[in-house]
């Protein structure tokens, strides 16, 4: 046990700690039957500190791999927490904060994580570059993953053709994305390895590593639930609305690890990792995550979940994509244009908070 703890180092070592702490908060905070609020936010730290253990796991197993995969499988693991949210808020019969939940995670890290990584790495180094190529890219890949829900949209409204068919159309954009994105993975590695410094030989060997993620996995699996068993009556108590749990609420606490990471790298003077990491995470939400979701709502009971949003929704996300673009198409970054991607999240999260409040 003392060669295991030693192999991990203090800070894999503290978030353990600090991951068990909390989850058996959440476990004593339920059973004593106390405000639901506060088993949220019990639920939600344990959330977050499981992610950055993901993350750190994650970066330790991407240096046996080599460093063309990290940051695609720092992205795809880092989402693991929001894919057992989501499982479980369907299950609830919670569709419509799914929906929101999950463009809402496209927004947060397009616009507020990258805007805050460009303010404070821009405040703290100046200007700062990187490589274009992946994050026009990515920007293309979004704005098809927004088609994908303005078509069903258009298409099923009342007197079109397609009218009645909302969950077939899903079904067939969903198996199209999955596809994208299937080929967008050997773009995404090759774009990372461009602009990547050389891996760091990992402290761990390759049983701890993989250990540590199946580990972590199984205990976001059970906060997860908790989280939404908890998530409905504390937000029914601060009478906050429905889109807005999903589009700002759950869809943060769901990304913690690239909310931190792609911030430290940033501040680090790293800005290619920095916007690797976050922008591959809000296209594996566009091309992975809200496909898989749309095909296993068939039968996890409950409504199924379909591509038809709020056209609001869809227009933060065609405005998300463009702006963003504009901005990294230079392979420049600057203070100010951090700030302006933030203020863009403002104004949208704004747009949803006196919706209709969700129910208890």
């Amino acid at each position: 046990m003392s060669e295991v703890i030693a192999l991990l180092g203090r800070k894999a070592l503290v978030l353990g700690i600090l991951a068990l702490v909390f989850m058996g908060a959440t476990i004593g905070l339920r059973l004593a039957d106390v405000d639901p609020v506060v088993v949220f936010v019990a639920a939600a730290l344990a959330l977050a500190v499981l992610a950055a253990l993901v993350g750190e796991g994650t970066d330790q197993l991407g240096g046996h791999l080599g460093p063309a995969t990290t940051g695609v499988l720092q992205s795809a693991l880092g989402n693991l927490p929001e894919l057992f949210i989501n499982l479980f808020a369907l299950q609830a019969g919670l569709v419509a904060v799914v929906q929101t939940a999950l463009i809402g995670s496209i927004l947060a890290n397009s616009l507020l994580v990258l805007g805050l990584a460009f303010l404070l790495g821009g405040m703290r180094h100046g200007t700062q570059r990187f490589s274009s190529e992946g994050p026009r890219m990515i920007a293309v890949l979004i704005l098809l993953a927004t088609a994908a829900l303005a078509i069903p949209a258009i298409a099923t409204a009342p007197g079109e053709p397609d009218a009645g068919h909302a969950v077939e159309l899903s079904i067939v954009a969903a198996v199209v994305l999955l596809v994208v994105f299937a080929g967008s993975i050997p773009f995404s590695i090759r774009s990372q390895v461009e602009g990547e410094r050389g891996a760091e030989a990992p402290r761990w060997p390759l049983w701890l590593a993989v250990t540590v993620l199946a580990a972590a996995g199984v205990g976001a699996g059970f906060t997860s639930d908790w989280f939404v068993e908890a998530l409905r009556p504390a937000m029914a108590s601060l009478h906050v609305s429905e889109e807005f749990v999903g589009l700002v609420v759950v869809a943060i606490a769901g990304n913690a690890v690239e909310n931190v990471v792609g911030v430290q790298m940033a501040m680090a003077n790293r800005p290619n990792l920095a916007v690797s990491l976050i922008l591959n995470s809000s296209l594996q939400v566009a091309l992975l995550l809200i496909p898989v979701l749309v095909l296993v709502s068939l039968f996890v009971g409950g409504s199924a979940m379909t591509l038809v949003v709020d056209p609001l929704l869809i227009g933060a996300l065609i405005l998300s994509a463009l702006l963003s673009a504009l901005i990294t198409v230079d392979g420049r970054s600057t203070w100010l244009e951090g700030l302006a991607l933030m203020a863009l999240y403002v104004m949208i999260a704004a747009s949803v908070w006196w919706g209709p409040a969700i129910g208890g």
